[in-house]
């Protein structure tokens, strides 16, 4: 295990896409950082997302021309520097008479979009007709259509892929990351920030890191952190709970991502093809309990599928038609007279001097520009050390699976007898380290068996997430490394042999096995439907795969 009774230079709390960019950035300049994660890596708020690389068309209602252009360059960046994992794709925005946003300025809120982007390599926006818009969405509605805009942005499915790949570089260039660190309390030196101290939440052992730097990056959890043995800070965070719905394709269903105004109240609301099924979403509901508490409430659901029916009239999408939801709380600024809609997106470097010097507070960031935001965040790292700044390298840096040609991948996994579900699996998911992936079963012949029949996933990548991709536990490897928790069955089906290979190599015995499974089975309630109960979720899971 990583030493943590050295100096750092930085601790960094959280370890969603922002904690991690920012210790990515930070190493990268030769700081010695430390990051500490309550849970897990993209445990929180950056897997629950619409999963949407976007240049945020919508911010220009708030004319944050400035948030756009920085949106849109960090969003051409990614498709450069992770191409397995974020893809270019376009969106359509119906033109509807009963917009709240009439057709010009959508019009010319496409044209703000193409000259903030003008160093894209995607395509243009386009205008269509209504006969256009019928040829290419042939089951929307068509009363009041006037047609349509179609425009370019992106699309990363396996948020959670991200995020690991970013923990695996920061690692690379000497970031110590620790998951299952809850943050207690901050270590104080003559009034200043020295370090903080948290417990392993898996034996409940207390511990200490010191550095003079600490960035609390803990999303919609910012709040909660370092409460103990300080003065009390001011509420940072407003943070507000968007919901989505995954259901099977249906009819009528779109072939692009649907961006869309709200019949009922004006919000925009998306329909996005995702893993051979769609998301829907996204709510926007003021939230003040425990973010790790938040799902999707059966209002919630209501409403966005009278909005699909709506819009799609062959859907006839019914609360049944729901396989799972999933809801996150939005790590937004506090701002309690301002509508959900209207609370700003920028993020906030929040500086708790004089009271607390050394602490800073990151509040908001999205994932599309987790890159910017750490660049600003490790500049000003480098200032509060009174140490001069090397260049940031991140822009030009690609993730660690940007290696050697994915056809030559590819030829070379078929070569080895791999199926073609597993051979697309893999390179999807790890680009270039699926060579690694391989590796891990070299002299485990065991290994390179396919555990998972529908996807082909093997079983070297359970061992491969744990020894090289910081997964401690089986929730850790199903929802977060190998995503078997999103397909048919949410890998229930595999799960106890999943937890008997990692208990072999790993030496769990069964108590440890049972209680990695009992875990998991209480982690799937993130994906339950409201109106079923509580075992459901499981219980249709396993009636679908005895079908």
């Amino acid at each position: 295990m990583d030493d943590l009774t050295i100096p750092f230079d930085l601790v960094v709390v959280g370890a969603g896409i922002n904690g991690l960019g920012i210790a990515r950035d930070a190493a990268s300049r030769g700081l010695r950082v430390a990051l500490l994660e309550q849970d897990d890596i993209c445990s929180g708020v950056s897997a629950w997302s619409g999963r949407l690389v976007h240049g945020g068309l919508r911010y220009l209602e708030h004319r944050d021309f400035g948030l756009v252009r920085e949106s849109l360059r960090e969003r051409e960046r990614l498709f450069r520097l992770a191409p397995h994992l974020v893809k270019p794709l376009r969106l359509i925005m119906p033109l509807y008479a009963h917009n709240k946003r009439p057709a010009w300025m959508i019009r010319l809120g496409m044209v703000v979009y193409d000259v903030l982007s003008f160093d894209k390599r995607t395509g243009r926006h386009e205008i269509m007709s209504v006969d256009a818009t019928l040829r290419r969405f042939p089951g929307i509605a068509r009363q009041g259509l006037k047609g349509a805009a179609v425009f370019t942005d992106g699309q990363v499915e396996y948020a959670e892929r991200l995020c690991v790949e970013v923990a695996v570089a920061a690692a690379g260039d000497g970031a110590v990351i620790r998951t299952k660190a809850r943050v207690e309390e901050p270590i104080l030196r003559d009034g200043c920030i020295a370090g903080v101290r948290f417990r392993d939440t898996t034996t409940g052992d207390l511990h200490e890191v010191h550095a003079p730097v600490v960035l609390n990056v803990a999303g919609p959890w910012i709040d909660r952190v370092l409460q103990r043995g300080a003065p009390p800070q001011p509420r940072l965070n407003g943070g507000t709970k968007g919901s989505h719905l995954v259901v099977d394709p249906f009819p009528g269903a779109p072939d692009d991502v649907v961006y869309y105004e709200s019949k009922t109240d004006g919000r925009l609301v998306l329909v996005i093809p995702w893993m051979g099924r769609y998301l829907i979403g996204t709510t926007d509901v003021r939230f003040d309990e425990d973010p790790d508490e938040a799902r999707c409430g059966e209002d919630e659901m209501s409403y966005l599928l009278d909005e699909v029916n709506q819009l799609i009239p062959q859907a006839r999408l019914t609360p049944a038609d729901v396989l799972f939801t999933y809801s996150g709380v939005r790590p937004l600024p506090y701002a309690p007279d301002v509508d959900e809609w209207e609370i700003p997106r920028s993020h906030v470097l929040h500086d708790h001097a004089p009271d607390l010097p050394g602490l800073v507070t990151v509040v908001g960031g999205k994932l599309t520009t987790y890159r910017q935001l750490a660049e600003e965040a490790v500049d000003e790292t480098f200032d509060r050390l009174g140490r001069k700044s090397p260049r940031c390298v991140t822009a030009n840096l690609p993730l660690p699976g940007v290696v050697g040609d994915l056809d030559d991948v590819r030829r070379f996994l078929v070569g080895r007898g791999l199926g073609e579900p597993t051979v697309g699996r893999l390179v999807a998911l790890y680009g270039g380290r699926a060579l690694d992936v391989l590796a891990e079963g070299e002299h485990d012949a065991a290994l390179l068996e396919v555990l998972h029949e529908d996807t082909g996933a093997l079983g070297a990548e359970l061992l491969f997430a744990v020894r090289h991709e910081f997964a401690r536990t089986l929730t850790d490897v199903l929802a977060r490394r190998v995503l078997l928790a999103f397909e048919p069955g949410h890998g229930l089906e595999v799960a106890g042999r999943a937890a008997a290979l990692l208990g072999e190599r790993l030496g769990w015995d069964r108590d440890r096995q049972a209680a990695e499974l009992d875990e998991y089975r209480r982690w799937l309630t993130h994906l339950a439907v409201p109106g079923r109960d509580g075992g459901a979720l499981e219980q249709e899971a396993l009636e679908d795969r005895a079908r």
